[in-house]
C-alpha cells in the first residue's frame, strides 16, 4: 500500500516536472523571440508587397503574408517584443505599487490601513477587464493608453498579496526585536520583509504575464489598443477577422504564438509558486 502510494506520489512529481519544463522551454523561446527576433526575420513587419498579398505559407514566406502583403512571420515575432515589452511594462508599475501601498497598510495598520484597503476594495469590485476598456476609452485608443489602464487595473491584486504577508511577518519574533531596538521602517522594509515578500511576488508575476498579455492583445482586438500598421498579435487577429475561412494562416499563427506564450508563462509561474512560495512549505 506504502509502495502504491509512493508511485502515485513520484508519478504526479514527474508530471509537474515535465509542465514546468514544458513552460520554461515555452518562455525561454518567447523571451529569446521578442529580444533577438529583429535579427532573425527576413522581411519587415512593417513593409507592404500587394503582388504577394494573402499568400498561403512557402519557402519564401514561412507564415504566409496578409492583406497588405507583409510577412506575418516577422509580424509575429514583432509582435513577441511588443507584448512582453508591454507586458513587463505593466506589471513592474503594479507590483512596484502594491507593494509600497501593501507594506504601509500592514505595517502601520489602524485607520491607515482602513483607507487604503478600502481604496484598494473600490477598484477590485469593477470586473478588471470592463475597467481597462474604461478607462482605454476615455483617455483614446493608444497602446501607450493601454499600458496606462493595465497597470491602473493590476497593481490591487499585488496590494492583497503584500498586505497579508507583511501582516503574517509583523508577528514574527525578529521582526518584533527589529521594531523594539528602533530600526527604521525604510531598513525594516528592505532587509527583512522585502527578501520575505519577493517570492511570492515573483511567483504572481509570472502568473499574471499571460493574463496581462491576453488583456493587451483583447483591448487590441477590440480596437483600443495597439494601432495600425503596429504588429501587436491582438490587432493582428482582428485584421484577419474578414479572411479567416479563405486564409487561415493569417489568424492561425499570431493566435498561435498568443496561446503558446500565455500557456508558458501559466505553466512557468505554477512550478514557481510549488518552489518559491513560502505558505506552500509552512
Amino acid at each position: 500500500m506504502v509502495s502504491h502510494k509512493r508511485f502515485i506520489l513520484n508519478a504526479k512529481n514527474l508530471y509537474s516536472n515535465w509542465l514546468n519544463a514544458l513552460g520554461l522551454l515555452l518562455v525561454t523561446i518567447a523571451l529569446f523571440t521578442a529580444v533577438f527576433g529583429d535579427l532573425l526575420v527576413p522581411y519587415s513587419p512593417i513593409e507592404m508587397d500587394l503582388a504577394h498579398r494573402l499568400e498561403p505559407p512557402s519557402s519564401l514566406h514561412i507564415f504566409g503574408t496578409d492583406e497588405f502583403g507583409r510577412d506575418i512571420l516577422s509580424r509575429v515575432v514583432a509582435g513577441a517584443k511588443i507584448s512582453l515589452q508591454a507586458a513587463f511594462m505593466i506589471l513592474i508599475v503594479s507590483a512596484v505599487t502594491g507593494f509600497i501601498v501593501g507594506c504601509v497598510a500592514g505595517l502601520l495598520g489602524g485607520w491607515v490601513d482602513e483607507v487604503l484597503m478600502r481604496v484598494t476594495d473600490m477598484f477590485l469590485a469593477f470586473p478588471t477587464f470592463i475597467l481597462a476598456m474604461a478607462v482605454v476609452s476615455a483617455f483614446g485608443p493608444s497602446l501607450r493608453n493601454t499600458l496606462i489602464a493595465l497597470s491602473i487595473v493590476y497593481w490591487p491584486n499585488y496590494v492583497r498579496v503584500v498586505r497579508v504577508r507583511v501582516l503574517s511577518l509583523k508577528e514574527r519574533e525578529y521582526i518584533m526585536a527589529a521594531v523594539c531596538v528602533g530600526v527604521r521602517t525604510l531598513r525594516l522594509i528592505v532587509r527583512h520583509l522585502l527578501p520575505n515578500v519577493l517570492p511570492i511576488l515573483i511567483t504572481q508575476l509570472t502568473l499574471d504575464v499571460g493574463y496581462v498579455i491576453l488583456s493587451i492583445s483583447a483591448l487590441s482586438f477590440l480596437g483600443l489598443g495597439a494601432q495600425p500598421p503596429k504588429p501587436e498579435w491582438g490587432a493582428m487577429i482582428m485584421d484577419a477577422r474578414n479572411f479567416i475561412h479563405d486564409s487561415w494562416w493569417f489568424a492561425a499563427f499570431p493566435g498561435l504564438a498568443l496561446a503558446l506564450t500565455c500557456i508558458g508563462f501559466n505553466l512557468l509561474g505554477d512550478g514557481l509558486r510549488n518552489y518559491l512560495d513560502p505558505r506552500l512549505h509552512t
